[in-house]
């Protein structure tokens, strides 16, 4: 295929035919690639062209500290370096700042009406009105440009330089989610929290073949909600840089009320979408339950009311939200990252092996520029040394020199000191040149010779400077990191919930035996005298309050959670034995029933694990909630060490708890001690420390279990591990148990 080329030197307009692939070639693609390289893809440093060049305009106005300056006059001061117009300017500024919530860690602290991520149609104040500054973690991104850690290059116009890269001390090309749409292709990166980005960095520094799930479960979102988690599915997308998953929004129901209220909704959507999308559906009657939709977003944050007929089941319409509505949808991934200036499909370990090799080069640099200003420094007091040697002779030199011009060569001769050194001298006041001030001047000879010494080794020594980015990036987690905000929720967590009759309510109380036998029985039931029957060989281990309509959980010896509502079991008398917990919950082959807790929505607080190895975790109840009533949950706690007991934490509450170990050491301390873990299935951290590895922990003890001791202070502990202390023999009955248990 050809094409028609005007000839250069016609002004006729004579046209000749040119293969089509040579226009392409000579006009085509040097846009495509401007495109790609100047303008859609991030770079390492996380930042496009257009956020770079607005971010540093600010960091030359000053704009790191003190009032905020207009938006308007950011923007003109910015068209020195971005020449595509400063409504452009201004949307590129929009989507930085805290106003707008777009960005996860947002770069720009703004006071006015910037709009909103979560809003469609809500348009943000025209720039003469609002006010910007850097946010104070801004100071990541500086710190290394006045020592040359990046290189600079000319303005479109030549007038002024700017740098090519942002020194940032952190990985931000992970931390907030940027897209971009090129030529042929586009760029999707979504956003990771911040701590959990630089605990990964530095245990890839550590081991390059980390794996990367253990400190980064999943991306973060400024809007907060709910990620679909598939461990297998987010290994893929980290290993190739592609992949999507689903998000959902979050939702309280309000059955006092009739109204299901949306507070957090996905990224990838906005208020008006989910809005538009109720409406359609009831106009189709799929939605035939809902009587009216609102947003009542105000300054309380967000909301949209879903208002329901009476009649309905609430959970069956917070189903079809999700299932006809964007209040769930997915966000695809697609990591294209310029390196070197050439796009790459990389994965998250591959970008953060490239942000970790460029990070290094740029401590190597501000090194070099360090030691460069210190033998500058140095070479000057070496001179001024010389000169210690005969005070007079200098002042002798520069009074006897007819002329201004002979001063520097004279000294030079006099001294045998370089020009630099001689003007260093020369340029020292009248008042200075005395004995005292020169040897405080040249008392730095030695400092500077130390400190320029540890910067070579630093420039020399890949480990010292990956210690140093750990150094840094353990500050950054410590100052700017924050809890996620995106919440994770298992697939199997979400099925399809089911229409159930009317459930009467009334309190119960719940029991638990040693042989696995639970009995549910209502508090009418309960007055007067009675006694709770067992088995002759069994016994309680378990008594909780509970109510007809609230979730039980049933924690097994197999690390699986079984859950049952409690009007799905019988109601038993004292004199009953119950039910057969294997037959109730189907349990696996020699599964044993240990722990039960009680819950309604939301879950809250906390359980405490304890595991025969002497290691402890608290995971938050949350983690076994579900929307759609699971049966039974796998690797609901870590399996890699028989647990020991298990222990529920209210909300709010700071509890004390003991454990007690095979060579009869006790060991007293409160909850907050035990390491708290964001999965599930966390190993957590040691409780007990000790050398002999027979000792293990046998029990766990609540503080009112504790009636066997007399002094708890002597067994409590302020920090863990520990080894704890040896059970004084203070009851026949408990010494005689621990024996039985140290045999077992």
């Amino acid at each position: 295929m050809t094409t028609v080329k005007p000839e250069d030197n016609n002004v006729g307009g004579t046209a000749v035919e040119q293969p089509i692939s040579e226009t392409l070639y000579e006009n085509f693609m040097p846009y495509a690639m401007s495109v790609i390289v100047s303008r859609a893809i991030p770079e390492i440093d996380g930042f496009k062209p257009a956020h770079r060049k607005l971010l540093y305009t600010m960091y030359l106005m000053n704009l790191m500290s003190g009032p905020r300056a207009k938006s308007a006059d950011v923007v003109g001061q910015t068209m020195k370096l971005n020449p595509h117009g400063d409504q452009t300017i201004y949307e590129t500024m929009v989507r930085l700042t805290r106003g707008n919530k777009s960005l996860l860690h947002p770069w720009i602290d703004s006071k006015g009406n910037f709009g909103d991520v979560t809003s469609r149609d809500m348009q943000y104040a025209a720039s003469r009105y609002t006010e910007v500054r850097l946010e104070p973690s801004c100071e990541t991104l500086f710190s290394g440009l006045s020592k040359d850690a990046v290189d600079f290059v000319d303005n479109y116009s030549g007038t002024m330089k700017e740098p090519v890269l942002l020194p940032a001390m952190f990985p931000t090309i992970l931390v907030n989610n940027n897209q971009g749409i090129a030529v042929g292709m586009a760029s999707n990166i979504c956003s990771f929290n911040l701590k959990e980005i630089c605990d990964t960095t530095i245990a890839l520094i550590r081991d390059p073949e980390a794996d990367l799930l253990e400190t980064l479960p999943a991306p973060d979102f400024s809007t907060g909600g709910y990620l679909v988690y598939d461990a297998d599915e987010m290994r893929e997308i980290y290993e190739t840089g592609r992949g999507s998953f689903q998000l959902r929004g979050a939702a309280d129901i309000n059955r006092k009320e009739k109204i299901i209220e949306i507070r957090e909704i996905p990224y990838t959507t906005t208020i008006e979408a989910i809005i538009d999308d109720i409406t359609d559906a009831v106009k189709k009657n799929k939605m035939r339950d809902v009587v009216n939709v609102r947003d009542e977003t105000d300054l309380n944050g967000l909301c949209i009311s879903v208002e329901y007929k009476s009649s309905a089941d609430p959970d069956i319409i917070l189903h079809q939200l999700f299932t006809q509505t964007s209040l769930q949808s997915s966000f695809s991934c697609n990591f294209n990252v310029l390196i070197d200036n050439r796009p790459k499909l990389l994965g998250v370990r591959e970008i953060l092996h490239e942000w970790i090799e460029w990070r290094s080069e740029c401590i190597r640099r501000e090194a070099t520029f360090d030691i460069g200003k210190k033998e500058e420094r140095l070479h000057l007091l070496r001179g001024l040394e010389r000169i210690l040697l005969d005070i007079d002779k200098a002042i002798a030199v520069i009074r006897l020199t007819e002329t201004e011009k002979e001063v520097i060569p004279r000294l030079m001769e006099a001294f045998d000191i370089d020009e630099i050194q001689a003007d260093y001298v020369a340029e020292i006041k009248l008042r200075h040149l005395n004995r005292e001030y020169i040897l405080k001047r040249i008392g730095d000879i030695e400092t500077l010779e130390r400190e320029i010494a540890e910067l070579e080794r630093l420039v020399k020594g890949r480990g010292r400077v990956r210690e140093k980015i750990v150094r840094q990036l353990k500050d950054i987690s410590k100052k700017y990191g924050r809890e996620r905000k995106t919440r994770l929720i298992a697939p199997e967590e979400i099925d399809v919930p089911e229409e159930e009759e009317l459930i009467p309510e009334y309190n119960t109380r719940l029991f638990l035996s040693e042989q696995g036998y639970v009995k549910k029985i209502a508090l009418t039931s309960l007055r007067g005298n009675f006694e709770i029957r067992v088995k002759e060989d069994d016994r309680i281990i378990q008594e909780i309050e509970s109510t007809n309509r609230e979730e039980i959980l049933f924690f097994t010896d197999k690390a699986q959670v079984y859950k049952l509502m409690a009007w799905e079991m019988e109601d038993y008398r004292p004199s009953q034995l119950g039910d057969y917990t294997p037959n109730l919950l189907d349990l696996d082959e020699d599964e044993l029933v240990i722990f039960i807790h009680s819950t309604t929505e939301p879950f809250n607080g906390e359980f405490l694990f304890v595991f025969e190895n002497g290691k402890g975790v608290r995971v938050d109840a949350s983690h076994y909630e579900t929307k759609q009533r699971r049966r039974k949950l796998l690797n609901a706690y870590d399996a890699s060490s028989p647990i020991v007991g298990i222990r529920y934490i209210p909300e709010g509450e700071k509890l004390s708890f003991a454990v007690r170990s095979r060579k009869n050491k006790l060991l007293y301390f409160e909850s907050e001690l035990v390491v708290k873990k964001a999965t599930r299935t966390a190993q957590g951290a040691a409780i007990l420390r000790t050398r002999n590895q027979n000792d293990t922990l046998v029990k766990l003890y609540s503080e009112d279990e504790l009636s066997f001791v007399r002094d708890l202070d002597y067994y409590r502990i302020s920090k863990i591990p520990t080894a704890g202390r040896y059970i004084r023999e203070e009851l026949i009955e408990e010494r005689q148990l621990s024996l039985e248990e140290t045999v077992l």
